[in-house]
């Protein structure tokens, strides 16, 4: 029976991000991630398939917690508040101590083909994770998508901005800052202003493009009539 190693996981991130600093990720071996980690190549084996999923241990997990998040909303949220809750979800997924990590991990992952690729996939199955929790609350598959890619594209927007940030602000924060921002463009491009010209107060008489009593708004709410 194998000896038990405390944490191999985390000292084989931390090694494969040393070497592929160091030494580039083609020219890192997992028997050199495994031998920095003080482990051996067989407990490497058993925890990856290889040296690439080291860097992406963490995609299982945050794809629960999206799914959680959105879960975890309350009966009355709307449907943007529910996406709110499954994207803020994933940050408690990245601790602000780790905030030197993440940035080493996006240089390195910039620095090869082969991880870019491997990172869209991550990106697609939180994407896909959304989604499905979403429609499975909203019952509305299209709705949803929508909901998700937009949802996915904040959190990566926010994660960028606060690995690139010299603050101290959290990525809740970040991610938080993207979402208000992606709301209110979804307003801004959906409702006209107060003082729009006549020709669109007539197309609301008329009917076409109307937004009548009890419209929905943007976030799934019900908008106050004009």
């Amino acid at each position: 029976m194998g000896r038990w190693e405390p944490n191999a996981s985390g000292r084989l991130l931390q090694a494969a991000i040393e070497l592929f600093s160091e030494a580039g990720y083609e020219a890192t071996t997992a028997a050199q991630i495994a031998e920095r980690a003080g482990l051996t190549k067989t407990t490497l084996f058993r925890h990856f398939t290889d040296k690439r999923e080291i860097l992406f241990q963490g995609q299982e997990p945050l794809v629960a917690l999206a799914v959680e998040g959105v879960e975890s909303a309350g009966p009355g949220s709307t449907p943007f508040q529910a996406l709110r809750a499954g994207v803020l979800a994933l940050c408690a997924g990245h601790a602000g101590q780790q905030r030197e990590t993440c940035r080493q991990l996006d240089a390195i992952l910039s620095s090869s083909a082969e991880l870019r690729e491997r990172a869209v996939f991550k990106r697609s199955a939180i994407t896909q994770a959304l989604h499905q929790a979403l429609a499975a609350r909203l019952g509305d598959a299209r709705q949803a998508a929508v909901l998700a890619d937009l949802g996915v594209r904040a959190y990566y927007d926010g994660f960028a901005s606060w690995i690139a940030a010299g603050d101290d602000r959290c990525l809740t924060d970040a991610v938080s800052g993207e979402l208000d921002a992606y709301q209110a463009m979804l307003v801004s491009v959906t409702w006209p202003p107060p003082d729009a010209p006549t020709s669109g107060r007539t197309a609301e008489r008329s009917g076409t493009g109307s937004r009548r009593d009890g419209a929905r708004s943007p976030d799934g709410g019900v908008s106050p009539p004009q």
